[in-house]
């Protein structure tokens, strides 16, 4: 029986979930790192996905980038998802190309945003 693996999706800021939560279909948590993580909320989060298929989309800038190398530690198994450089943020990114970016990363999004 294949029992389907909970996923996570980590992002930086409120406005980062905010954007992503309104063009997926399916049941994902998006955690915010408000930017920046401590070890202490590292270590809990590592135990807390154990088993969980994670996805990285952060900002492509200097702050997202340094952040991605983190969690590219703490969670050798995520995967990561990248904007381009010149949308900056993952908030400012328009909804359609993020959209395509969730769907080739099989998280299933609203056909509208296609």
């Amino acid at each position: 029986m294949n029992v389907s693996m909970e996923k996570v999706i980590i992002v930086e800021g409120l406005s980062d979930k905010k954007k992503i939560m309104k063009l997926i279909k399916e049941s994902v948590e998006i955690i915010c790192t408000n930017g920046t993580i401590g070890l202490s909320r590292l270590d809990e989060l590592s135990e807390e996905l154990e088993g969980k298929d994670v996805y990285i989309l952060v900002d492509a800038d200097g702050s997202g980038e340094s952040l991605r190398k983190q969690l590219k530690r703490e969670f050798p198994q995520a995967r990561h998802l990248y904007i381009d450089r010149k949308f900056r943020e993952v908030a400012t990114t328009p909804s359609e190309i993020l959209a395509n970016i969730l769907i080739r990363a099989h998280i299933d999004v609203y056909a509208d945003y296609l």
